[in-house]
């Protein structure tokens, strides 16, 4: 009876990476590889196990990308300095803990990356409009509805899936191969 868990559990991730959007893959590879050849910047954000997937993904675009060149795109998973993080939720609210670090390091021309699994996160919708006011062109990679997020973001690669797990697995799965994307169009 268990492994029924095992085999549902596969057919959704693969029902769901079946049903990817490839334009808007596309879309967000071409955005990137044309932040990094113009040394724009790349940022970030998750709660939960996506903040851990923004650490990943950031790391596959800093080193993953750049073993044959060297030069990686200069990104920035917010998530990942508990420092700041906890002195922003602290002292202004958690809602602002990745809009203020955009507001400081963020550029016209960059590109924010939020990824959710509700895309109702108040800190993910907050970044987002901070990014849309200063400029930044925003992504969101989304599970579930897609909710608020959908409509806010410029381009949502969106999951349908009511299932967390797998929206982060699917959160990944573009990750990766957005990473193979440039390891193979690299600047």
């Amino acid at each position: 009876m268990r492994e029924f868990l095992f085999t549902e559990y596969i057919e959704k991730v693969t029902t769901s990476i079946q049903n990817i959007k490839v334009d808007l893959i596309l879309d967000l590879t071409r955005s990137l590889r044309d932040a990094w050849s113009e040394d724009h910047q790349v940022f970030l954000c998750g709660n939960g196990g996506s903040a851990a997937n923004a650490m990943h993904i950031a790391n596959d675009f800093f080193y993953g990308i750049a073993k044959d060149t060297g030069k990686g795109i200069r990104v920035h998973a917010l998530p990942a300095n508990q420092s700041i993080l906890t002195c922003l939720s602290n002292d202004i609210s958690y809602k602002d803990i990745f809009s203020q670090q955009l507001a400081v390091l963020a550029n016209s021309g960059d590109i924010l990356i939020a990824l959710s699994g509700s895309g109702n996160s108040p800190n993910i919708i907050k970044a987002i409009q901070k990014a849309k006011e200063m400029r930044v062109k925003t992504f969101a990679i989304l599970g579930y509805s897609g909710g608020k997020c959908l409509e806010l973001t410029d381009v949502a690669i969106h999951f349908p899936i009511d299932d967390m797990q797998i929206a982060e697995d699917c959160q990944l799965v573009v990750g990766h191969m957005v990473m193979r994307w440039l390891a193979d169009n690299s600047i």
